[in-house]
C-alpha cells in the first residue's frame, strides 16, 4: 500500500496548526499516512513549539510557500505526497480516499472546496471545484501527487511567490488526468474578513486572469502586494 507524506508549508501560524493537526488525527481512518512534515519559512511565533507537541517532524527552510513545499517533497519518504494549507481542513478518511485514487490510477488530485462560512457569494465560487478544469484548482483545495510524477514535473516553481500553486497544477494538467475527488476540504475565510468576499474575489480574478495573458511571477507578485498586500 502506498504511503502519504503530508507537507504543511507554514509561517506564523500559532493560531491554525493545531486545528489542522487535531483534524488531520480524527480524520485519517487509515495506517496510510508515513509522516507528517512542517515546513516552516522562519516562524517568530510559537508555531514549531506547537507542532512539535504533536510529535510532527518540523523542518526549518528559508520563507517562500514553493520553497517550503520543495523542501519538503525532498525530504519525504512516500510514495504519495499530499501538500495541505494550514488554514484547510482536510475530510474524515482523506487518507483513504487519496489511497483509493492512487490505486485507480490517479497520479495526482485534490478534494472539492467550501468555506467556513454560510456566504452564498463565496458558496457559488466553491461550487466550481466540482469542475475539472485547471481554471477551477487551488491550493486550498489541497493536491496530492506521486513522488514519482513531482519529481519528473520538477516541483513547484519557486520564483513564483504567489501563485506557485496554481502555476504547477497547470503544468500537471497538461502532463496526466487530475482527479477531482467527490468530498469537501473545508477552508478558512480569514483573508475575505480582513479585505471583503467581492474585493478579494475579484482581485484573484486580475490574478487568473494576468498569468493567462502571460506575466510573469514578478508582475504577479507586485500586484499582489498593491491590491492585496503580503
Amino acid at each position: 500500500m502506498a504511503g502519504i507524506s503530508i507537507i504543511i508549508p507554514v509561517l506564523n501560524e500559532e493560531a491554525y496548526i493545531e486545528k489542522l493537526l487535531t483534524t488531520i488525527s480524527e480524520h485519517s481512518t487509515s495506517n496510510q499516512i508515513k509522516e507528517i512534515l512542517v515546513v516552516d519559512g522562519g516562524s517568530t511565533d510559537n508555531t514549531l513549539y506547537i507542532a512539535q507537541k504533536f510529535g510532527v517532524e518540523t523542518i526549518s527552510c528559508g520563507s517562500g510557500r514553493a520553497k517550503q513545499m520543495n523542501m519538503g517533497a525532498q525530504k519525504a519518504t512516500g510514495e504519495i505526497l499530499y501538500f495541505l494549507h494550514v488554514d484547510s481542513l482536510p475530510p474524515m478518511g482523506f487518507d483513504q480516499k487519496i489511497v483509493q485514487s492512487y490505486n485507480e490510477g490517479y497520479k495526482t488530485g485534490c478534494f472539492r472546496l467550501k468555506f467556513d462560512t454560510q456566504s452564498y457569494f463565496l458558496g457559488f465560487f466553491a461550487w466550481f471545484t466540482k469542475i475539472n478544469q485547471p481554471i477551477c484548482r487551488g491550493g486550498d483545495q489541497s493536491l496530492f501527487i506521486s513522488k514519482e510524477l513531482f519529481i519528473q514535473l520538477k516541483g513547484f516553481n519557486e520564483d513564483y511567490i504567489i501563485y506557485e500553486d496554481n502555476e504547477f497544477i497547470r503544468r500537471i494538467y497538461k502532463a496526466t488526468s487530475f482527479k477531482v475527488i467527490d468530498d469537501f476540504i473545508e477552508t478558512s475565510t480569514r483573508r475575505y474578513k480582513k479585505h471583503g468576499n467581492v474585493r478579494l474575489q475579484y482581485h484573484f480574478a486580475m490574478i487568473h486572469l494576468k498569468h493567462y495573458l502571460g506575466s510573469g511571477p514578478q508582475t504577479l507578485l507586485n500586484y499582489y502586494k498593491k491590491h492585496i498586500a503580503l
